[in-house]
């Protein structure tokens, strides 16, 4: 095998299939430099509204075009794809695909994460928990997770109860369940013909189905859920050999590391000890805390999820998990709904425009507020309009609502873990909004720190891909890039009356939906 021979040395490529783009990035195996990279939109579908879905015969023939896009892009470079050793796959989670095994067609499209439309079978699930409590966080100490509309065993039971084809299908052995990284991997390693059906324990973690201790599917849980056993993936670790490619120009490369967004990107940004914190800003925000070895469960709204396990045999990593659903999508309103900025790069310039917020506070809760309210009845709501204000004011108060979520969850944290974090790590496409990073610096009172490498989600599964093949120290890592710092510039008593009016503006936005059942928080944990 002449692998690594090439001008480049040895590769790593990274499949990153996200909620509006995939993209194909080829990493130097040993120094994770990014080499080239190809990335194409992926449509979303609003059959109603709260409905989002995607095709996911569209998602795989994205990934497979990126995949080749990325490959001529290595040749013209003068690299070789023989040089290409492992394959990682990160990919957004909850979001939900069946399909028939003996076809590989999809019996439906895949359900997106921010889909709502599961409210109603949360409330119906809530009937059955015992003693009528109708308490949200009956399953937790099985799986971490509150009843939410948020997770994939409540998009699954809708889909049995609501797509006859579906049941039938499951009750015939012939639907298949995964998450957006099963499909792919199930297809790439031959779908109908032998294609190998897994998916690993961050992935798992976030259906509800799996046990947070054992990362086992728990039959309590499917029991709970009713759905069959024989529908589910095999859990396997985030860091092995699972099956090789028999598609595309990279047939026979093995496929060795499967690990959700939000945590590929924890490990991206080498937060490989306990007390280390990342957040993810793109269409939402997602932090993330590594609490270690040991589950924590949340007493402040927040969830416990696997961070990541490095090989079969290997302790796994717990993290806790925030929130924000709405984040760049708020920019995006502003673009698309509000015409307000043209794109959203002018953001920031338009924000600059005006000195301050003109006491203007926006809470951008579309279809409720995630952690820490889980608070499904709220919508959003603009505070503070006088005469004065001006499109900059609104943009900028757009921003100051990312940061503001932001701190609602590291103040979550804190309560929960007891210890206060020092600085916080950020990455996503909202991160080369300078202005951005600094508002969250002043409102957080932390260091903000932007790693030279932003794009930390592909570079995560990389990382695993190659740890799986090699085996390497990964606190070799640590400390091996220049990092962009931001510092808070406001004093304390600003920033906390700035937070207290965010309070009151959140306050505000509550209960405003009263169409859902009986005013209840079907998303409180």
């Amino acid at each position: 095998m002449t692998a690594g021979k090439g001008k480049f040395g040895p590769l790593v490529g990274a499949i990153d299939e996200g909620t509006s783009s995939a993209r194909f990035m080829i990493f130097k195996a040993q120094s994770f430099e990014v080499v080239c990279h190809h990335q194409e939109e992926v449509p979303q579908i609003y059959p109603q509204e709260g409905w989002v879905e995607q095709d996911p015969e569209k998602i795989l023939t994205v990934v497979l075009n990126c995949i080749e896009g990325a490959l001529r892009k290595l040749e013209e470079l003068g690299g070789r794809k023989e040089d290409i050793c492992a394959i990682g796959i990160t990919n957004q989670r909850e979001s939900s695909i069946v399909w028939d095994k003996n076809t590989g067609k999809p019996l439906h499209n895949a359900i997106i994460w921010l889909d709502m439309r599961t409210s109603t079978t949360v409330d119906q699930l809530l009937d059955n928990v015992p003693n009528h409590s109708r308490n949200k966080n009956y399953l937790k100490p099985l799986c971490g997770l509150p009843l939410s509309p948020y997770f994939s065993a409540l998009k699954l039971r809708w889909l049995k109860d609501n797509i006859p084809d579906i049941k039938e299908a499951m009750e015939e052995g012939t639907c298949l369940f995964g998450t957006v990284d099963s499909w792919l991997i199930w297809n790439l390693t031959g779908g109908p013909n032998g294609g190998v059906h897994v998916t690993d324990v961050t992935n798992a973690s976030r259906t509800m189905l799996l046990n947070i201790e054992t990362l086992q599917w728990d039959v309590h849980l499917l029991k709970f859920f009713a759905l069959p056993r024989h529908i589910l993936p095999q859990v396997k670790s985030s860091a092995e050999v699972y099956g090789y490619m028999e598609v595309t120009s990279l047939k026979g490369v093995p496929i060795c590391s499967c690990i959700g967004d939000q945590q590929a990107a924890l490990v991206g940004q080498k937060c490989f000890t306990a007390g280390c914190a990342k957040a993810t800003f793109g269409t939402g925000c997602f932090l993330l805390y590594n609490a270690g070895n040991v589950p924590v469960s949340s007493s402040h709204g927040l969830l416990s999820t696997v961070a990541y396990q490095f090989g079969k045999d290997a302790n796994p990593v717990y993290a806790l998990e925030g929130s924000v659903a709405i984040a760049g999508a708020a920019i995006g309103w502003l673009k698309n709904n509000m015409s307000l900025i043209d794109s959203s790069g002018e953001a920031e310039e338009i924000a600059k425009t005006v000195e301050n917020c003109g006491d203007v506070y926006f809470v951008p809760a579309f279809s409720g507020l995630y952690a820490p309210y889980w608070n499904q009845e709220a919508r959003g709501i603009l505070c503070g309009l006088t005469e004065e204000v001006q499109k900059g004011h609104i943009v900028r108060a757009a921003l100051e609502a990312v940061c503001f979520q932001v701190r609602d969850i590291l103040e979550a944290m804190h309560s929960d873990c007891g210890v206060p974090l020092a600085k916080l790590k950020v990455d996503g496409g909202m991160t080369a909004n300078r202005l951005l990073l600094q508002l969250q610096a002043d409102l957080i009172g932390l260091s903000v720190i932007k790693p030279a490498m932003v794009e930390t989600t592909a570079l995560g599964a990389a990382i695993a891909a190659y740890y799986a093949i090699s085996n390497f120290n990964l606190e070799s890592l640590i400390g091996s890039e220049m990092d962009l710092v931001y510092e808070p510039q406001i004093t304390e008593d600003e920033r906390d009356m700035r937070y207290t009016k965010w309070k009151m503006a959140v306050e505000r936005s509550l209960g405003w939906d009263t169409s859902t059942s009986d005013h209840r928080n079907l998303l409180s944990p």
